[in-house]
């Protein structure tokens, strides 16, 4: 069975992308938003791990990270932010708020790959 990604992101061509470069080794959820993808984590769904953008309408990648890494049912998902935001502030609050990787846009393909392959090997090791 594939493990699944959630990916919060609302530019379609960047979801479309993502889908793409990893539905070959995993099941991928699209949600084009914090709110969508909180929606689909609130029925219950637990991902093997979630992309996220930071800047997003309705609830943003902060919100969601923040939301995620409080819960004591979600906290153990391994969370990659993905953003244009390249200054350090910036990732070193994703990294405050729990986030296991920061990636900014644009990216390399086989980079990204690389990094969920390596978030996905990671949690192997974290136990709740």
């Amino acid at each position: 069975m594939k493990k699944k990604i959630l990916i919060a992101e609302d530019s379609l061509s960047v979801s479309l992308l993502l889908e793409h470069l990893l539905r070959q080794n995993y099941e991928v959820i699209l949600a084009s938003n914090g709110e969508d993808a909180l929606r689909y984590l609130d029925l219950g769904n637990i991902p093997d791990a979630i992309i996220a953008d930071i800047i997003m309408p309705k609830i943003d990648g902060w919100m969601l990270l923040k939301n995620i890494k409080s819960s004591a049912y979600l906290s153990t998902i391994p969370i990659m932010m993905l953003s244009g935001l390249e200054q350090s502030s910036e990732r070193i609050k994703c990294f405050e708020l729990g986030a296991d990787e920061y990636l900014i846009k644009p990216f390399n393909p086989k980079e990204l790959v690389i990094r969920v392959e390596n978030l996905l090997n990671r949690k192997k090791y974290v136990r709740a």
